[in-house]
């Protein structure tokens, strides 16, 4: 009987350290994806991670426009970001491209079909992006610590063109906006600041 209770409490023990570092995990996850958002809209944003079979969940669910993706542990250095909900559509679909083995170009043209067809909506209002990032040696996934990290910008604006829009196709100075992708469904404004300037 003693041996029987014993079993029972080791595990009860055992189930209680699991449950305490896999919340101390997500709050982690959550923590370091929100580095990407605006600190004003921090507090109320959703985010996505990934559980230990590295599904995506929901690791919050906030209340305003944001939705952040927390950094993809099987991706070398540290990467979040954080967006704008009218893009979830073409970031979800994305997501599920990537997962079943797509290269870059064939998401790019599978979407881009996809929203000329009406099957995959894209926001025609501008809408916002931001990415921060590190390299390996500056992220601690442990301690929760990001070193040296980098933000940059990207505003969606699909079918946009140089001349409607008036960017240039490249930068001609460091943190210079300019317009990528034009004319698809995937035209962005870029925004690189020096990386000086965010020390």
């Amino acid at each position: 009987m003693k041996s029987i209770y014993l079993a029972m409490l080791m595990s009860c023990v055992v189930y209680n350290v699991i449950a305490q570092n896999n919340q101390a995990e997500k709050d982690i996850q959550v923590k370091l994806a929100l580095l990407a958002a605006p600190v004003e809209l921090r507090d109320s944003a959703t985010v996505h991670g990934t559980d230990n079979m590295g599904r995506q969940i929901v690791l919050r669910q906030g209340t305003n426009e944001m939705i952040c993706l927390a950094d993809d542990p099987t991706q070398k250095g540290f990467s979040v970001s954080c967006y704008h909900r009218d893009l979830e559509p073409f970031m979800k679909r994305g997501r599920e491209l990537k997962m079943m083995g797509k290269s870059f170009k064939e998401i790019f043209d599978m979407r881009e079909e996809e929203v000329k067809s009406g099957k995959l909506n894209m926001n025609k209002e501008p809408s916002t992006l931001y990415a921060y990032s590190a390299k390996a040696e500056d992220f601690d996934s442990i301690a929760g610590t990001v070193k040296n990290g980098y933000l940059r910008y990207v505003v969606y604006i699909p079918y946009a063109t140089s001349k409607s829009t008036g960017l240039p196709l490249k930068p001609d100075v460091p943190g210079m906006p300019w317009i990528m992708d034009p004319g698809t469904h995937r035209a962005h404004i870029m925004i690189n600041p020096e990386p000086k300037l965010q020390q």
